[in-house]
């Protein structure tokens, strides 16, 4: 075989799917002397084109225009479209052009046939060169969508000789549909050519072209969407949600005229019906040039509909996409790509446009790196036109597609969560759902360099494994010790648990190096928010949260909100004065709850008892080299030792007190103990209450909590809340 010759005009390629246009395209390579193409020869590349000279014609005006302008000679133009826009139609124009067709390749004689993509009359002109044992070359297929086009596609595929598709998903269908792997090449997208190296200084003034001179740049919506010809009926129901979703949401809108598929006649009647045409807030177009079109959805805040386009070339931009129904839901898709399958009302639809507006998501190369065209050229090259034209099958395993899904990503929405204790720093990954993914846990340093180092350092190694994991990280919430000023994300100052830990800001260093929003909180206020979202509270308008741990914390649930008081100082439980002349507290004072019923406070206890050799009874024994603590106090009195019997008595007596205090102040209907020791103070808080409370009081519920990790749990809770506070 001669080597092969392309003429530089090949190099140019345009893609139609970004413009409603009702044509195809067809291209012959034609040997210029004969088809044994012996050497030296030339190959020639003719454009023929259908177009509809009917109304569909100038409505939406025709793809061959963008050929000449790509310096082509149009050799033939066919008019197959029939008027009709509906399922009859579409069949005579397919029907029109098998007619047709025959003429123009004899006349042609075409040695490779090019066949783009998956539209109804593709399949006219696969099927013509099939019949009349010219070699078919298909661009795009392999893909799999939604509607009539996977049939069509798939078909063209079986009649297709050679292959050139776009991804390795595609590739791997290919070949499980039995064709030649040799036959097969993996390209990308050429039409990822274009847009990979499309720049364009003056975008803005082509946004106010179409758009208005008051809009800006991520501030506006592109909508295009087509009828789904298998589902006419669904698909124009959810043209009209979307409609009434983009009305709702507010937002400047270009708005494109659906395609000529059947059904499109009733979408327009849809977007009259709601007066789109002369709504201020929506730009409804019948075409627009593709060069500008790349621009329009490149600074776009959003994308919406089911076009193709959406979830292949705007990846190409990092542009967010709703994608919504079936057209395309076998396509690969990008992270910018979120689908909305179905949808009985408009609150869906807005809930995703809530979630996608003004995100800017990575390029996504999943449909091409820009070297498309010198890969097909080389492919094409490679061609043997002297080998047999039977094609060859094979039958390797089908891989799996996996696509997202709103209401997936919706169970998949998760938190950071830190939880910065006096012993212990720990980080975990939160679902949605309370279900803690994933948790670190690392000693908690004692200076505050180290300690800043640690947290950045496991927050980073946890986001990189949520990524693995499926999990999509909204925020990051931290529990700490102390006065907090959420407001500012700064601890103002902190326990003397945990030293060097005053005037932090742990906002601004978290936020920079991880690019999400941080929450910061006292451990208290969060157990109280973990209670109210995933706990006991659930549904509580006013209830308190008791943390009995190494100190004594505590959270406000008042109508329903936390309560952070006017300097952040309120729930400051453990600090409740129930005698005057107590044990000395941490915090300076005299008779503080924690001086009594803290982990700090029965360690103390436990040493003394220790030291006068009063503690240990007989089943229990401490290694020289394990320090004494409450457990061990806990664990003598439950096997019959007085002395810490009595301690965890007044210990308890002392906790409950404190809570008579609060029912007397707040009237809560819920009282709330956390932590390690709530399990051993409840029954004696609940007599103290007997005996000491009001008796308007004394038949509030205190309960022990059932969370196991109330302080992450917490810290979660405010990721998860605020950042999708619109939509739940």
């Amino acid at each position: 075989m001669g080597e092969l010759a392309v003429k530089s005009a090949c190099c140019s390629w345009r893609e139609p799917r970004c413009i409603p246009a009702p044509t195809w395209q067809l291209t012959a390579i034609r040997n210029s002397s004969s088809r044994d193409l012996t050497p030296p020869s030339e190959l020639y590349w003719h454009q023929a084109h259908t177009c509809a000279q009917t109304r569909a014609e100038y409505s939406h005006r025709n793809t061959y225009r963008m050929i000449e302008q790509d310096d082509f000679d149009i050799n033939t133009r066919l008019h197959t479209i029939v008027r009709g826009e509906d399922e009859a139609a579409m069949v005579e124009s397919v029907g029109l052009a098998l007619v047709k067709l025959p003429d123009v390749l004899n006349r042609l004689k075409p040695d490779i046939m090019i066949v783009h993509g998956d539209r109804f009359d593709a399949l006219a002109l696969a099927t013509s060169a099939a019949l009349m044992n010219i070699r078919i070359l298909h661009i795009e297929g392999g893909e799999v969508s939604g509607t009539i086009d996977d049939s069509i596609r798939h078909a063209i595929t079986k009649l297709a000789h050679y292959h050139v598709c776009c991804t390795r998903s595609a590739e791997q269908h290919l070949i499980s549909m039995c064709e030649d792997h040799d036959r097969i090449l993996l390209a990308g997208c050429p039409s990822y050519d274009k847009l990979l190296s499309a720049k364009n200084k003056d975008y803005m003034s082509i946004i106010r072209m179409w758009l208005g001179d008051d809009v800006k740049c991520k501030d506006y919506i592109v909508a295009l969407q087509h009828p789904v010809t298998t589902d006419i009926k669904h698909s124009i129901k959810m043209f009209e949600l979307t409609l009434d979703a983009l009305i709702s949401f507010n937002k400047r809108t270009l708005v494109l005229f659906p395609n000529i598929d059947a059904g499109s006649k009733e979408m327009v009647r849809v977007m009259r019906k709601k007066g789109i045409e002369h709504h201020p807030n929506f730009r409804a177009v019948k075409h627009v040039p593709f060069d500008q079109f790349i621009q329009l959805v490149a600074h776009a805040g959003c994308m919406i509909g089911n076009s193709s386009c959406g979830v292949r070339e705007v990846g190409a931009f990092g542009t967010p996409v709703i994608n919504l129904g079936t057209r395309q839901i076998g396509r690969e898709t990008g992270e910018n790509v979120l689908h909305v399958r179905d949808a009985d009302t408009q609150d869906k639809i807005l809930q995703a446009l809530h979630l996608q507006f003004g995100k800017q998501y990575p390029c996504s190369k999943i449909y091409g790196d820009g070297n498309a065209v010198p890969r097909i050229l080389k492919f094409l090259k490679s061609i043997d036109l002297q080998e047999p034209l039977q094609k060859k099958f094979c039958f390797p395993p089908v891989k799996e597609n996996i696509s997202q899904d709103i209401d997936h990503i919706l169970e998949t929405l998760s938190a950071l969560a830190v939880d910065l204790g006096g012993t212990n720093l720990r980080v975990a990954i939160v679902s949605m759902k309370g279900e803690i993914v994933k948790k670190y846990t690392q000693f908690n340093p004692k200076t505050y360099e180290e300690r800043i180092s640690l947290i950045l350092q496991m927050c980073v190694e946890a986001a990189a494994e949520a990524v693995k994991l499926n999990c999509r990280i909204l925020g990051v919430g931290i529990s700490t010790g102390g006065r907090v000023n959420p407001q500012e994300g700064v601890v103002l100052h902190s326990t003397k648990l945990i030293q060097e830990w005053n005037s932090v800001d742990l906002r601004t260093p978290l936020s920079d190096t991880l690019h999400l929003p941080v929450w910061v909180d006292n451990d208290g206020n969060c157990a109280a928010m973990a209670e109210r979202k995933f706990g006991q509270g659930k549904g509580q308008e006013n209830f308190v949260t008791l943390i009995t741990g190494t100190g004594i914390g505590g959270g406000i649930i008042h109508q329903h909100e936390l309560i952070h008081g006017s300097s952040f100082c309120a729930a400051e439980l453990g600090h409740l004065v129930v005698s005057l002349d107590g044990p000395d507290c941490s915090c300076g004072s005299h008779g503080c709850i924690e001086a009594y019923a803290s982990g700090m406070a029965l360690q103390r206890e436990a040493k003394k008892l220790h030291d006068e050799d009063l503690l240990l009874v007989e089943g229990m024994s401490v290694p020289k080299d394990e320090a004494v603590g409450a457990l061990h106090l806990i664990q003598a009195a439950k096997l019959g030792n007085v002395k810490a019997q009595s301690i965890l008595r007044t210990a308890g007596t002392a906790l409950g007190l404190g809570v008579v205090n609060i029912l007397h102040t707040m009237n809560p209907s819920l009282v709330i103990l956390s932590g390690v020791l709530a399990s051993h103070y409840i029954h004696i808080v609940r007599d103290v209450i007997r005996q000491q409370a009001l008796s308007s009081v004394q038949d509030v519920d205190v309960v022990v909590s059932d969370l196991v990790d109330p302080a992450l749990l917490g810290a979660a809770s405010m990721v998860l809340d605020y950042t999708t506070r619109r939509i739940h």
